[in-house]
């Protein structure tokens, strides 16, 4: 018996040093060398501070950045999660409602019936950083009105961000808000219109 618990302890050491030391440094190791970008978080950063990630949205409300879609985790990474609420339950039926009618009200060129789906619903993670073309278009003249801009520079701006399809045929088209907002901070500073 005692044979047998020694032999024991010592494959759980030796498994806890393989798998749970020695495996960790070496897959981070070589993502570092790799994918040292995606590594570190994907983070980015504006004069050598760090901003954001390009992966995780951020609770952006000023008028003059485009805002990302709604959050059931609160834009908290530690929190990230969906609301579970399905298409037949009333309380998500009646938060819908009740962010379409506040956008129509920060957006005056929104109308009921016309709001893009990504405007008013969270995605599984709550954290989602894209929104689609038609969300970013809805979101352009208020933009461009805030910051004093034609509507066509910030569209132009949009297609500019505008991110393809995965592998040509996976999902939608899609604009990161953080960069895109990034861009138009940048462009500004340059004295764009």
């Amino acid at each position: 018996m005692r044979h047998h618990i020694g032999i024991a302890i010592r494959m759980t050491i030796l498994t806890a040093v393989l798998l749970g030391l020695l495996y960790p440094l070496a897959i981070t190791g070589i993502a570092q060398v790799v994918f040292p970008g995606a590594a570190d978080g994907s983070l980015v950063k504006v004069g050598g501070r760090v901003v954001g990630s390009s992966l995780i949205a951020q609770d952006l409300t000023a008028a003059r950045y485009f805002h990302p879609r709604p959050s059931a985790a609160g834009y908290n990474g530690m929190a990230s999660a969906a609301s579970n609420l399905g298409p037949t339950s009333r309380v998500l039926v009646d938060r819908v409602r009740a962010d379409v009618r506040a956008l129509i009200a920060q957006d005056p060129g929104l109308r009921f019936g016309a709001v893009p789906v990504d405007m008013a619903t969270t995605s599984g993670s709550g954290l989602d950083p894209d929104i689609t073309v038609a969300n970013a278009s809805a979101q352009a003249p208020r933009v461009a009105a805030a910051r004093g801009m034609s509507a066509t520079a910030v569209l132009r701006l949009v297609a500019a961000h505008t991110t393809g399809r995965t592998l040509g045929f996976i999902g939608e088209p899609r604009i990161n808000v953080l960069e895109l907002d990034l861009a138009l901070d940048a462009l500004q500073a340059k004295g764009g219109r």
